[in-house]
């Protein structure tokens, strides 16, 4: 444990942190999570509705460093081309 007083305080400040982000990244995965469940499931209009909350999560987790802003660019592409495949697969099948 810290003896002076400096450290004492970085050590409170990042605890502080270390939860908020922690709360942040745990927001971002379970909304990424919820639309792939949906892709997998097939359905269409819920992830295309689900997505903007998944935007949400991750930019405001870009926006507090929890994740690079060029990560935060992959996850989201990567969500719309998931989503879009979709619908062109049930094109596809219909």
């Amino acid at each position: 444990m810290p003896i002076i007083k400096s450290a004492k305080k970085a050590l409170k400040q990042s605890r502080k942190k270390r939860l908020f982000n922690l709360r942040q990244n745990e927001k971002m995965k379970s909304s990424v999570k919820q639309i792939k469940k949906l892709i997998t499931d097939k359905k269409e209009q819920d992830a295309i509705k689900a997505l903007p909350r998944a935007y949400k999560a991750i930019d405001k987790a870009a926006k507090h460093n929890v994740i690079s802003d060029n990560t935060a660019s992959r996850k989201k592409s990567r969500l719309a081309i998931a989503i879009h495949k979709m619908g062109i697969d049930n094109k596809k099948s219909s």
